[in-house]
């Protein structure tokens, strides 16, 4: 079976190191294709960003109007992204002439995302151009469900608003009280005010999201936010819906791809053959509310094996209390601990798990001897789906970060911080 040849962007991005040489003998013809450029000018194609002493005054030709050559002069303003939570960076052009933003770019001084944005980044100028945008309050005056509105005034919806909130203050009624939003990134100070007034109704984007999974991490060490660092890791642990559709998408695809580049594997655990399963090394299809078994039967084969970093065990967990708890008749030693560990999960067979999930026990223990392997270089994350969309979600994150507590991989390089 031969090679295909790579297109034009694939075949730069190769060339650049971005991904690993996917084509080989495709290339030929691709030689061929890039006669003409040098190595200098394809590094160019992916530098030629304005430099930032240029910003308050660039000037690019208008490609709507070419073959004339219109020139345009930009101020160049660093911006982010609000498409989704990675808040990548973008540029904002915006013609000096009008002070309209014309388009947005990514920004490569950005440290997330240095440069490269998905599609929705520039397509935040569809959110300041939009025709049929809401640029006013509109009130109901029909039926649910007619589609009949009428504009009213900021005033009028202020006032309307606030006295109603007011009154159930007063009146004893904050549980009436419910604030409904997406993730617009002023949640946090919006919980505050609401817990001022002593209101608990606060829903948002995030319940059906990643709280499942952020209330597990939570419970573990006081954080929600994982941090994995998928560039210098050896092996990469994903949990259903991430990577492709799921915070944090373009941030962390980019270091999953340099960690590939660098030898690290990969393994996915998700029902569906998803574009990340697709393009991992270890495609695991749990039936959904599964995960944690599955995860627990690496724990026990980890510490059966002694795959576990009994450094980072002895002096940074709290071992000695929970012998002292849970079993006050042993000696409080570390190899007392382990032994109670095996244990309290001895149920958690690979075989168990894969009667629960559907994985092969075979592919559960291969995997499990891979992220021992790697020890304080494996990653992990976990945010939406398998954390959120079941009812026991919270323990995926848990039972993850077992994992990175048993390796030893927190904190550190190519693990998860």
């Amino acid at each position: 079976m031969g090679y295909k040849k790579p297109s034009f962007i694939e075949g730069i991005a190769e060339k650049l190191g971005i991904i690993p040489n996917l084509h080989k003998d495709g290339h030929q013809e691709f030689d061929q294709d890039m006669r003409h450029f040098t190595d200098e000018q394809v590094a160019q194609l992916y530098e030629n960003f304005p430099p930032p002493e240029k910003w308050d005054n660039w000037v690019e030709y208008n490609p709507k109007v070419w073959p004339k050559k219109e020139k345009v002069t930009y101020q160049i303003v660093p911006t982010t992204c609000f498409n989704c939570e990675s808040a990548c960076g973008l540029t904002a052009f915006i013609d000096k002439e009008t002070q309209e933003v014309k388009k947005f770019e990514g920004n490569p001084y950005h440290p997330g995302s240095r440069g490269r944005n998905c599609a929705k980044g520039p397509a935040t100028i569809n959110q300041l151009t939009d025709p049929d945008r809401i640029l006013f309050p509109l009130k109901r005056k029909g039926k649910r469900g007619e589609g009949e509105w009428e504009r009213v005034s900021w005033d009028e919806v202020l006032d309307t608003i606030s006295l109603r909130i007011r009154n159930a203050i007063l009146e004893n009624r904050h549980n009436e009280v419910a604030y409904h939003v997406g993730r617009p990134g002023h949640e946090k100070f919006m919980n505050w005010i609401l817990q001022g007034w002593g209101i608990d109704g606060h829903n948002s984007h995030t319940n059906i999201c990643s709280s499942g999974a952020r209330f597990g991490y939570n419970l573990w060490y006081g954080y929600d936010r994982p941090s994995p660092d998928h560039a210098e890791a050896k092996f990469i642990l994903l949990i259903s819906a991430h990577l492709e559709s799921g915070h944090y998408f373009n941030p962390h695809a980019q270091r999953i791809i340099e960690g590939k580049m660098k030898g690290a594997k990969l393994a996915t655990m998700d029902p569906r053959l998803s574009n990340t399963a697709s393009m991992s090394d270890y495609w695991m299809p749990s039936y959904p509310g599964t995960e944690a078994a599955v995860l627990l039967a690496m724990a026990l084969y980890i510490l059966q094996n002694k795959l576990y970093n009994r450094d980072y065990l002895e002096n940074w967990t709290n071992w000695q209390e929970y012998l002292k708890a849970k079993h006050a008749d042993k000696a409080i030693t570390f190899e007392n601990y382990i032994a109670t560990m095996i244990d309290e999960y001895k149920e958690f067979t690979p075989e168990f798990a894969e009667k629960e999930s559907g994985v092969k026990a075979d592919m559960i223990v291969e995997i499990a001897q891979k992220i021992g392997e790697a020890g304080e270089r494996f990653a992990s994350h976990n945010w939406r789906a398998a954390g959120a969309s079941n009812l026991g979600g919270w323990a995926v994150a848990r039972c993850l970060h077992f994992l990175t507590v048993l390796t030893g991989a927190v904190g550190t390089k190519g693990g998860t911080s």
